[in-house]
């Protein structure tokens, strides 16, 4: 059993659900419940494939077999559509009827959880990074600003072929090697690659057949059931992972190259595609010494639902809105900060602007279009928003004035009366999260 008031992460993946906690020395460590296949986790199989949910209810169902419930649920959920994940993932853990208190669940997307391990283990200092995580199902490019009091995502892309991305790979070198692409021969060449020295062979052969094609295309890498898997095969297949990979990254970054990227997933694993990155001129940020790229995140989440490290998941610059004021007797047009940098979050409560610990009241015109603006503190550096056009009122009418991220990313601005009357909400879309600004000067 464990002990009480202990944290637990989940990540649910399509093939494996990961599960992992702290340690009684302060390192996250895997959680492998009865019926988990070593070094993976529980396999997504049944009535749970295709459904994030029912794999997720049965790995939490299968761990409490034979652990206390815990007090904090942190599930790792893609970034890609994350807020219907997060809705999955509250549904699928609710506590059955008579079944007693449901657990504090919680959701923390891939890249955020990713990067929390980095910056808990010092890999990472403020700037730009592109989180890759590479799964049987897709790959998913998410860019991150990193601020010393916030990370941001600001932009996603997802190549997700219909039979698969590491799936797809998997079935082509089966298919290559003259056996059916079920589910016991995936086992199978999932258990050959993890064999000690499987990995350096493979590079080592692979080198020999791109210089000398003729003499070491036929050379084996694995033998799975009996039968070989060739260089040749593993190189004709390779591109189902490196062409799909390079479209995300490019959607995902543009042409800039100088991005450093962590690879993380099931995919992750496999060594040609850091050659291929290499070539391409791509940096990458390693991981933790002797971390599985396969459990990164869930090891982050780990951390998190732990209390070891802030998930940071905020957004790293202020919002401000044009304002106008009387000064001298005369007009004069300013800036009003509703939020500061590292406050809002996704999900999270409105934001409302403050002096001195209160709520400023204002009023609002009709005829006066008000900016909406996005900036580093202490700078005149920023990016307007949108320009929004408020309803009026009359000259007793005052407003608190807020700002709100939903789950989805969606940003709104919130104007509550003072007095009687029902908050209005506006809408301002995805925030600009990577400004270009020095991410040095942005924080808390």
């Amino acid at each position: 059993m464990t002990a009480p008031g202990h944290s637990l992460a989940i990540d649910a993946g399509s093939r494996y659900v990961r599960l992992a906690r702290v340690g009684p020395g302060g390192t996250p460590e895997p959680v492998e419940p009865e019926g988990a296949v070593p070094g993976e986790g529980l396999p997504v199989f049944g009535a749970a494939a295709g459904d994030r949910g029912a794999a997720l209810r049965a790995a939490y169902d299968a761990y409490l077999r034979h652990h206390d419930a815990p007090h904090r649920l942190l599930v790792v959920v893609p970034q890609h559509d994350r807020a219907a994940h997060a809705r999955r993932a509250a549904d699928a853990l609710a506590a059955p009827p008579g079944a007693g208190p449901a657990p504090d669940v919680r959701t923390l997307a891939t890249p955020h959880a990713v990067l929390a391990l980095l910056r808990h283990t010092g890999g990472v200092a403020p700037g730009r990074y592109a989180v890759c995580d590479l799964g049987a199902a897709a790959a998913e490019v998410s860019v991150c600003t990193v601020t010393p009091g916030a990370v941001a995502v600001a932009a996603t892309s997802r190549h997700a072929p219909d039979d698969g991305y590491g799936t797809g790979f998997d079935t082509a070198l089966l298919t290559r090697a003259g056996l059916p692409p079920d589910e016991d021969h995936r086992r199978a060449l999932a258990a050959v690659r993890a064999e000690p020295g499987a990995a350096r062979r493979l590079g080592l052969v692979l080198d020999r057949a791109a210089r000398d094609p003729g003499r070491f295309e036929a050379t084996a890498v694995h033998h799975v059931a009996g039968r070989p898997v060739t260089a040749g095969a593993v190189r004709s297949a390779l591109p189902l992972l490196t062409d799909g990979l390079d479209r995300a990254l490019a959607e995902a970054l543009g042409p800039g190259r100088d991005t450093p990227l962590a690879l993380v997933g099931g995919v992750a694993r496999l060594g040609p595609l850091r050659p291929h990155l290499d070539g391409a001129g791509r940096p990458l940020t390693a991981l933790p010494e002797g971390t599985d790229p396969a459990h990164a995140a869930v090891l982050g989440a780990a951390l998190v639902a732990a209390g070891r490290v802030d998930p940071a998941d905020r957004y790293p610059y202020e919002v401000r809105v044009g304002a106008h004021r009387t000064e001298a007797g005369h007009p004069a047009d300013s800036e009003l900060l509703v939020s500061a940098a590292g406050t809002l979050e996704p999900g999270g409560p409105v934001v409302f602007a403050e002096a001195d610990g209160r709520r400023i009241g204002v009023r609002t015109r009709a005829d006066h279009p008000v900016r909406v603006r996005v900036g580093a503190p202490g700078s005149g550096a920023g990016t307007p928003v949108r320009t929004l056009t408020l309803p009026g009122g009359d000259a007793t009418d005052r407003f608190h004035v807020g700002v709100r991220i939903a789950v989805d990313g969606t940003a709104a601005l919130v104007l509550h009366p003072l007095g009687a009357g029902t908050p209005g909400a506006f809408p301002l879309g995805i925030l600009p999260a990577d400004i270009g600004t020095d991410s040095k000067e942005v924080g808390p």
